[in-house]
């Protein structure tokens, strides 16, 4: 099932079933839906996905965590050590932008750069969960964009505002729900910058797996409906190449994780 967060010109959140040209609108917004049985939500209108807006896939998570060189490939292309515990940051909500919406860069970086992340949804509230029992608390997967600022990364000496700048967060289309994607570590993540191939990965190369993840993050805080866990990116991100690519106004990136679908933003000016 394809969950999706989308206004109808009022700019309130709601959250329908996308299916082809229609959308099913859904009692309660995705968090709650997520939080029951998504597949037993109350349907309350019919409508045409032409009508919608689309929103960020979770237009208001309580938490955005994120995981840093969780690929082994990336942290060798940095010639850093791979983590051996994951390595977490955060994002804020107000980064976040639909599917189409553009990334707008700031004018605080010159050397703004693309991440393709596959996303974990949480589903159910949880504490100190054990690895072998995370899955049973995912609600769904979707693709974001961990766009970085690479000079505010060095030059702060941490990652708040590198990676919490607005916009810097696209997220979508939608919320695939888990029982759709039985692994989530045999999935392909692709990302092109303006038609060009520059992440070709699959997420078991991940060093810490999904499992682990949630069972690390929960020892340390709770998990609640719609939190977002950004799993990291593999190799071939701008920073690292030679000569380095960074993202300029006109470019667009777009991210297609199977199973997923695709995540495509233009990049304009500040």
């Amino acid at each position: 099932m394809r969950l999706i967060s989308y206004h109808l010109g009022d700019g309130r959140p709601r959250c329908g079933r996308w299916e082809g040209e229609a959308v099913l609108e859904l009692e309660g917004g995705i968090r709650a839906v997520l939080a029951g049985d998504p597949a037993q939500a109350v349907v309350v209108a019919e409508r045409a996905f032409a009508e919608v807006t689309l929103l960020p896939a979770v237009p208001d998570p309580g938490k955005i965590a994120c995981i840093g060189r969780n690929y082994r490939e990336h942290a060798e292309e940095q010639n850093v050590e791979a983590p051996a515990r994951p390595l977490v940051f955060s994002k804020f909500a107000t980064a976040l932008v639909a599917h189409t919406e553009p990334i707008v860069l700031s004018p605080l970086t010159e050397e703004p750069d693309w991440e393709a992340e596959l996303a974990v949804v949480i589903g159910r509230r949880c504490k100190d969960v054990a690895a072998g029992d995370a899955l049973s608390v995912v609600g769904g997967y979707t693709i974001m964009n961990d766009v970085s600022a690479r000079d505010l990364q060095r030059s702060d000496g941490q990652w708040t505002r590198a990676k919490g700048l607005d916009t810097f967060a696209p997220l979508g289309p939608s919320v695939v729900t888990a029982d759709e994607i039985p692994d989530p570590h045999a999935l392909q993540v692709r990302c092109f910058v303006s038609g060009e191939l520059m992440q070709d990965a699959g997420t078991g190369l991940m060093i810490h797996r999904v499992p682990e993840l949630i069972s690390y993050l929960s020892a340390a805080f709770t998990l609640e409906p719609g939190d977002l866990i950004a799993t990291g990116t593999p190799a071939g991100v701008g920073a690292f190449r030679d000569p380095p690519r960074f993202l300029r106004p006109g470019d667009r990136v777009r991210i297609e994780i199977s199973g997923l679908g695709t995540l495509e933003n233009p990049v304009v000016a500040g």
